[in-house]
């Protein structure tokens, strides 16, 4: 009933002019048509049923996307033979109990579609356990919001380390935002170390949330080159990144690593003002952090030419 109320009121109203259209419920055929044809329309968010996926996208002036699904990646077929002009942003929610080469089947599809120079935003997120492989996304460039969640639930399935990193972050130079993987967990097979989070960094300026699993111990024990600009020119000039949002999860911080933690990350991330953990020692990490700001902010003043002269 609600399938062909919805349906109904799509088929009835000013399509002319319609320009948002948001349900959470499929629709009839008909509707599936006719929706998909609406050429001013803007912002599109459907749910996508087993065997009835929707037909071509041919939406010109469509800016953001969102489809949930609970079933393999045939939802992706809408992509084949797309035609767009200004799609920014594509979220999808599956709920299917295989997720598979998602990414892949989307890079081939979305490539075709023309959306390669337009699309910002992009977020996948999977209750399942899941190791994409980041790499097909890399054609994105103008990338600024790059989000990815799965679960750990039964064991970490996060395969995200240093090379991935840094192969993003040279790629996206625009990212604001980066979030693999769900709240990070205690069991860390691999991850990022200090050396990515450096290289992020550099190439990724405007980068102000972050959430991925990372070595802790790679703080603790930095390489010396730790918040150094790296692979460029000693007299180039280093933009410091914006990063104030730091998403940490379960990750243990040991008690007495804490200060050293708290310099590592100060000096990759100048900005950093929030970190969200459930363990206590990331709040001491960030209390060392503000009081080093403290510190040097009072030194800074004590040198200072108009307070001598006061």
């Amino acid at each position: 009933m609600i399938i062909a109320a919805v349906s109904e009121m799509l088929l009835t109203t000013n399509r002319n002019t319609l320009q948002t259209f948001r349900v959470d419920c499929p629709l009839t055929e008909e509707a599936r048509e006719t929706v998909c044809r609406l050429s001013d329309l803007r912002n599109f968010s459907i749910v996508v049923e087993r065997g009835k996926p929707l037909p071509s996208l041919l939406l010109p002036n469509l800016t953001n996307l969102t489809v949930g699904y609970d079933h393999d990646d045939d939802c992706l077929e809408m992509f084949r033979g797309a035609a767009f002009g200004n799609l920014e942003t594509i979220k999808f929610t599956s709920r299917s109990e295989q997720i598979g080469d998602f990414l892949g089947t989307f890079e081939r599809l979305a490539l075709a579609a023309s959306i390669k120079d337009t699309l910002s935003e992009f977020r996948l997120h999977t209750s399942r356990s899941w190791s994409p492989t980041f790499s097909s996304l890399l054609s994105f460039t103008q990338m600024r919001n790059l989000s990815v969640g799965f679960s750990c639930m039964g064991g970490c399935s996060s395969m995200v380390d240093d090379r991935i990193i840094i192969n993003l972050a040279r790629a996206m130079p625009e990212l604001e935002s980066l979030m693999l993987g769900d709240s990070p967990c205690r069991q860390i097979p691999t991850g990022v170390t200090a050396k990515g989070l450096s290289v992020l960094a550099h190439h990724c300026p405007n980068l102000s949330t972050l959430r991925i699993h990372f070595q802790v111990a790679s703080l603790i024990n930095p390489p010396a080159t730790i918040g150094m600009t790296p692979n460029v020119e000693p007299t180039a000039l280093r933009r410091d990144c914006a990063l104030r949002d730091l998403y940490v999860g379960r990750m243990p911080m040991p008690e007495q690593s804490v200060l050293m933690a708290a310099l590592s990350l100060v000096r990759i991330f100048p900005q950093i003002d929030y970190i969200e953990a459930t363990h206590e020692g990331w709040e001491k990490v960030l209390g060392a952090i503000n009081l080093s700001r403290q510190i040097v902010d009072r030194s800074g003043k004590q040198n200072s030419p108009l307070h001598t002269l006061k």
